[in-house]
């Protein structure tokens, strides 16, 4: 395994940390190849996107992870702000940033992958950025379906989604010197033992990989300020999937994963070549970290499109 390089590059003018990983040591070829890698809301580069790297990085392509700007150890104010647009101009700032590796890499040969909410950030970039070669997602969910009507497909959240832009207002009201600080909303409890027994299986799938040992960490609060649901809440991830094609799109999801359906969406508007692949027994969160057979898929398809 590749030691990961620490760099750097801008999106927007602000300075977002990244990791250059390398292929490892005896490696296959790749020809410059090499795979964008973007992390889930309220994640961090050293959770799940470390661990497709080093599937990645073993079989012989670059990877560049990074943390999106207001998150992590990148830059950006205010903090845990969730901003699709800017999460989709970070996603092509880093491709930028390959580019400007050649001859180390072959701008010809640059593919992404988007794991949950950057399953739906990567499919939009790549409608536009036609740099982008071969697309990718692992248990992919459009932040604004989802603030619209949830986890389920035949569900409404209007009026959650109306409280939480109340919310937003007074959030961006609060930067004005005598309105009152709306609290910062914690997607998930402190420790998963502190769940509540109705707590929804769904958050306690991601619970049981953030806020136990399998991915805990300092810098992933899993924290977002109520003014990003006023960004969220009108985006739409899918609706011009079509517009990828020719270049190729692969969406991964799990047979238990309460998200399946947001891939399945995301397939049916694209056109060929598009494929969904569904790993057996998987929930959305175990494609964080459980990421041998969709990994191993993944590296089929990068290899046939970006070799």
């Amino acid at each position: 395994m590749s030691v990961p390089q620490k760099v750097s590059f801008d999106s927007r003018g602000l300075r977002l940390a990244a990791f250059l990983h390398r292929p490892a040591a005896g490696s296959p070829p790749r020809a410059g190849a090499a795979i964008v890698i973007a992390h889930p809301w309220t994640s961090i580069k050293e959770q799940s996107p470390a661990n497709y790297a080093r599937v990645f990085t073993a079989a012989g392509f670059t990877c560049l992870t990074y943390d999106a700007a207001y998150q992590g150890d990148s830059e950006g104010q205010p903090r845990d702000l969730e901003d699709p647009a800017h999460r989709v101009e970070d996603i092509k700032c880093a491709v930028t940033y390959l580019v400007s590796l050649a001859p180390e890499i072959d701008a010809n040969k640059i593919g992404v992958l988007g794991i949950c909410a950057s399953g739906g950030y990567v499919p939009f970039a790549a409608q536009t950025d036609l740099r982008i070669k071969a697309v990718a997602t692992a248990a992919a969910v459009c932040v604004g379906t989802m603030a619209r009507r949830g986890y389920d497909k035949d569900s409404s959240n209007m009026e959650v989604l109306h409280a939480q832009l109340e919310a937003a207002a007074k959030d961006r009201n609060s930067d004005v010197p005598g309105h009152e600080k709306v609290p910062i909303v914690h997607m998930l409890p402190e420790r998963l033992e502190d769940a509540p027994p109705d707590f929804p299986e769904t958050f306690r799938d991601l619970a049981s990989y953030y806020r136990t040992p399998r991915a805990q960490h300092p810098r992933a609060t899993n924290t977002t300020l109520p003014r990003s649901w006023d960004l969220m809440a009108n985006f739409d991830a899918f609706a011009f999937n079509a517009m990828i094609a020719p270049r190729p799109l692969l969406m991964v999801t799990g047979t238990r994963a309460a998200t399946r359906w947001y891939s399945e969406d995301g397939v049916a508007k694209a056109k060929e070549p598009k494929e969904l692949y569904v790993v057996e027994g998987l929930t959305h969160a175990d494609l964080y970290d459980k990421v041998d057979e969709a990994g191993k898929k993944m590296v089929e398809f990068f290899g046939k499109y970006l070799v």
